[in-house]
């Protein structure tokens, strides 16, 4: 199985990108992980929320590929503490057998289309984090995850 995250917009903030980027290389040391970056949309001044939304699900939707489970983080999705999200991906590591793709939504959330193509719907948190914040808090937490099923030190209960 690979693991995928998949993100609106490139990460702007450099300490941002460098976090990920340290992360990105701790995570593949476990699984094979990549985030894939669908470019901004062009003239949003002109789009509705809803065409914006619709024009992002398409590009989501064009990045997935079949046999593709796809969970999106949504803060209506079900909440779990890391110890608990690190059983949620070793089950999906004997379940899924191609990508496990995590998606986090343009600054309107999902199109319908989306919504229905998604599997399951996760939360990180009942607050709200920016897009560029919420790439590194997951991909930290995915980490953390691998380091809990490792029996390693990283995490402490």
């Amino acid at each position: 199985m690979k693991i995928a995250l998949v993100v609106i917009g490139k990460t702007d903030a450099q300490y941002f990108a460098q976090a990920i980027a340290e992360y990105t290389n701790r995570l593949t040391h476990y699984i094979p992980f990549e985030m894939v970056v669908i470019p901004d949309i062009k003239n949003v001044k002109n789009l509705s929320e809803a065409q914006q939304k619709e024009k992002e699900g398409e590009l989501i939707l064009k990045a997935t590929q079949a046999g593709d489970y796809l969970v999106l983080l949504d803060e209506r999705g079900k909440d779990f503490s890391s110890m608990q999200f690190a059983t949620y991906i070793e089950k999906k590591m004997h379940t899924v057998s191609k990508r496990l793709i995590f998606v986090v939504g343009g600054p309107y959330g999902f199109s319908e289309s989306v919504y229905k193509a998604a599997s399951e719907k996760i939360s990180l948190s009942k607050m709200t984090f920016s897009h560029q914040m919420i790439r590194l808090i997951f991909v930290e937490q995915i980490y953390r995850a691998m380091t809990i099923l490792n029996n390693e030190p990283y995490h402490h209960e």
